[in-house]
């Protein structure tokens, strides 16, 4: 049975960090590219950042770069996001998924909040 758990987050103040966890169990990471997406309220959900099914590469949306890194281990089928200098702009909903376009099946996410 498909999977995907989302844990880590929680209310951070502003320039703090959060390690996001994603254990996903159906499947093996090494088939898919996964993604990590958030939805801040009233707004639509936007790709955060990506890995490839091999590990090699990695990708960020403007707004992440420079203070994210996204990593996985395979043997215990998880897939993470370090977030740094956190911003109140980073306040949403944080999932992941296979970037296939064909995967609709989400997990309940992880709520991020930024304040102090």
């Amino acid at each position: 049975q498909v999977r995907l758990v989302e844990s880590g987050g929680g209310l951070v103040q502003p320039g703090g960090s959060v390690r996001l966890s994603c254990v996903v169990s159906g499947f093996s990471l090494r088939s898919y590219r996964m993604g990590w997406y958030r939805q801040a309220p009233g707004k639509e959900r936007e790709l955060v950042s990506s890995i490839s099914n091999d590990g090699r590469y990695t990708n960020y949306t403007d707004s992440v770069k420079g203070r994210s890194t996204i990593s996985r281990d395979v043997v215990k089928g998880t897939v993470y996001l370090q977030m740094n200098s956190l911003k109140p702009e980073d306040t949403a909903m944080y999932y992941c998924k296979p970037t296939r376009q064909s995967w609709t099946y989400w997990g309940q996410g992880t709520q991020v909040i930024v304040s102090s």
